[in-house]
């Protein structure tokens, strides 16, 4: 287990509360030098709470510019192995294409009801490009 500067054991940030699975907040960081801990609510990082194999994953991703045949490389893995560990990573920081599609989807929405609102679309026919989508 790592240490701190201290020799204090340094733990893996937990991704989820323990009791409850809920999201955690960051509401302290201190200084390890000085010992100085600044109070009040933080954004989390998303990327913090990643296990030691799945940061050298993000950094060897990041060197190989995306490209699974490079990570394969790297990693000295098959390319189904790599690709597997591609997904892993992807959903350890949740940023899967369905976030992006639902992003996309409640913009499309928006514009027909702006539409709708400007005179430019009847109702029934906002209604049925609505179903669709």
């Amino acid at each position: 287990m790592p240490t701190g500067p201290t020799g204090a054991p340094v733990h893996q940030q937990p991704r989820s509360c323990p009791t409850c699975n809920g999201a955690l907040t960051v509401r302290v960081v201190a200084c390890e030098s000085c010992g100085t801990e600044v109070h009040g609510q933080f954004r989390r990082c998303e990327f913090c709470g990643l296990d030691d194999d799945e940061r050298r994953l993000l950094r060897v991703f990041l060197a190989a510019r995306g490209n699974a045949k490079e990570i394969e490389r790297y990693l000295g893995v098959s390319y189904p192995t790599a690709r597997a560990r591609i997904d892993g990573l992807i959903a350890a920081v949740d940023a899967s294409d369905s976030q992006h599609q639902d992003t996309d989807r409640a913009g499309k929405r928006r514009e027909v009801l702006d539409r709708v609102a400007a005179g430019d679309l009847e109702v029934g026919e906002a209604l049925a490009l609505l179903s669709r989508s």
